[in-house]
Formats: C-alpha cells, structure tokens, sequence
C-alpha cells in the first residue's frame, strides 16, 4: 500500500500534468535554495570577468558539458522532479543557454558602437519547435532566473493553450534588436495577443513552456540585468529529424534520468 507521502508526491505531479497540458507553461516554482542561488550567480560573474557582457549576453552556449555548476543547475533534484513529472522517468538534456539582457544604459552603450542600426534586444514572439528538429515527443523549454524577472526588464511572456494550435507561420522580424539566431516571429496578426500574460520570476525560481506556445519577451528597459539559463529537455523516446529549414544538431545530450531505451541521439552522454 502507497504511503501518505508517496500518495501526495502523485497528487502532486497529477496537478502538475493537469496545469501544464492545459496551459501549455507551468511558473514560479522554487527551486535553488538561497545559498545555491549565490554559489550560482557567483559562478557567472566569473564567466562576465572572463568573456565579457557582450558575449554573456547570448553565447554562452551548452556549458553544461564545461562547468559541473552549470550541470548541477540542469540536473537540480526540484527541477528534474518536475520534468520526469512531465515527460516520464527517463530524460534527456537536449541543450542549454544562457540568456542576459543587460541594463539600458549598457546596451544603448554598446548598440551605438558596435551596431548603430539595431534595437534594444528583445525576443520576438516565436514557438521554440520552429528551431527544433525534433519529433516523437515534446521538447520542454526551462527559464532558471538568476536575477529577478520583472515586467521593467524584459520578463517572459506568454499566450495560454497556444501550444494547442499546431505552428504558426513565422517570417522575418520587421523590428531591430530580435536574439533569436534566425530573426523570425510570428505575424501580428496572427497574434491573440490581448490573451497574453506576463511570467515574472523571483530569482531561483523557474517557469516552464511547451515547445508550441507562442511566447516573447521585450527589451530591459530598467537598470537591472535579467539573466537565466534556458534547458532543454525531451524523452527518450524523441529524436532528431532530417529538415532543412532547422538543420539543428545535438552534440550536448546527456541521460539525465532513468535509461534509454532507444539511443536516438548517438552523442548523448551519461
């Protein structure tokens, strides 16, 4: 007979399951611990003295395989809780990055040196499965704020049950400044952009999307840095295809949980 504890634990990630298919995004959960929240922002200091804001910004990509602190993040016990709640008991790390926006004054700063021509960074309103070449399961995307996330800087947005509607159509970004490597978004017009709700974090905690909501983030226009790492992560029963116009290649996996069974992705780590 289940425990009182293994019972509530099953309620629990039932609620879970319930919200998310819905929703199609779960937000502010805990999980990094005050003192594991230092030790982590400590630890990207570092990378800014060592690369430089310019690069922090968006470069620093699958350091997970780099950095066991940036691993441990992707691998915390109240994170990956939530994932095999979602995707079942065997998970693989797809990729990571992190993601800053810096203060106002920086970027304009920067902007007006290197690239007068381009806006303030934003991210235009997209499905993460335009740039993921994979199927035979949902890729989850996880934001881990380090720093606060707030309206004022450029916090995430989102359209709920969007990720119901199948793809939308994207096309080139009309507007300077969008971080998305292909610059696409979605028209405006196809937009329920007044069914849009914002998804502000306190530092340490994270939200969670499926890879077909729509969602967006605009510009920091405060004086506080906005910076999370975004994880990856699918079931082992997905894999990669074949499409020209997301020719993406996974060199960074890692089982993280449970066993696979299907060896889809020939470069997964252990």
């Amino acid at each position: 007979m289940p425990s009182k504890g293994e019972e509530q634990m099953k309620t629990c990630e039932e609620n879970i399951r319930a919200t998310y298919d819905r929703q199609g995004y779960l937000t502010s959960l805990s999980v990094l611990s005050e003192a594991e929240l230092q030790e982590a922002q400590e630890a990207f200091r570092q990378l800014e003295k060592t690369h430089g804001e310019a690069y922090t910004q968006y470069s620093l990509h699958n350091i997970h395989l780099q950095h066991k602190w940036a691993m441990d993040l992707a691998k915390h016990p109240k994170l990956l809780r939530v994932m095999m709640a979602l995707l079942g008991p065997d998970v693989i790390l797809l990729d990571s990055r992190f993601i800053c926006k810096y203060p106002t004054v920086q970027q304009e700063q920067r902007r007006s040196e290197t690239h007068p021509e381009s806006g303030l960074p934003y991210v235009a309103w997209h499905q993460d499965m335009r740039y993921w070449a994979v199927a035979g399961g949902p890729v989850i995307s996880v934001w881990l704020a380090l720093d606060d996330t707030t309206k004022e800087n450029g916090a995430l947005q989102v359209i709920p049950g969007s990720h119901k509607s199948g793809m939308f159509p994207h096309h080139q970004a009309l507007r300077h400044g969008n971080m998305l490597t292909v610059n696409q978004e979605i028209p405006s017009e196809l937009l329920p952009s007044q069914q849009a709700l914002l998804c502000p974090l306190s530092a340490g905690q994270m939200s969670v999307h499926d890879g077909f909501l729509v969602h967006a983030s605009d510009p920091n226009m405060s004086q506080r840095r906005r910076c999370g790492f975004v994880v990856r992560y699918v079931s082992t029963s997905a894999f990669p295809i074949d499409d020209p116009d997301r020719p993406r290649k996974f060199h960074s996996t890692v089982l993280i949980s449970g066993t696979d069974h299907f060896n889809h992705f020939s470069s997964k780590r252990t």
